[in-house]
């Protein structure tokens, strides 16, 4: 159950923060929130991460849902023996892949709006962050706390 509750509050984080920048922001428009660091940028991903496949928002929608059906898979089928860090991690990637697939659906691109100026050149959105995060757990786990399960 709270997994379900975290994958909920990450998936409205999402959705709300598209929304705002959708209805208030013009394509390309950009407020500066940290003068020389951050911005709020408006910006329309057509592809998928990084920049990669831009245009193919069919395929890359495709492949989104097997990676979402497969991630689901394994969370359910090995939940009871993950740790909670394991299962945090998954919910993460779990909850920012259906964000950005809704997206894909729903508009025909994702919504990009986080924009870290001077340190990285992408655009991204929370549903991103969720995943990357996600991503960082798994390793963090697999790194430092999987050892005593090996052995």
């Amino acid at each position: 159950m709270v997994y379900i509750f975290l994958f909920l509050i990450m998936l409205v984080i999402d959705q709300y923060t598209k929304y705002i920048i959708d209805t208030n922001f013009l394509l390309g428009e950009s407020s500066v929130i940290i003068d020389g660091f951050f911005n709020l940028t408006y910006v329309q991903n057509r592809g998928m991460a990084f920049g990669l496949f831009q245009g193919k928002i069919d395929v890359v929608s495709i492949l989104a849902l097997f990676a979402i059906l497969a991630i689901a898979g394994y969370f359910i089928k090995n939940f009871k023996k993950m740790n909670v860090l394991e299962r945090i991690a998954y919910t993460m990637i779990f909850s920012g892949a259906i964000g950005n697939l809704i997206d894909r659906f729903l508009r025909g691109f994702v919504i990009d709006m986080l924009d870290f100026r001077g340190i990285w050149t992408f655009i991204f959105n929370f549903a991103d962050v969720w995943i990357n995060i996600g991503v960082i757990l798994i390793v963090i786990e697999y790194i430092f706390f999987s050892k005593n399960r090996r052995n």
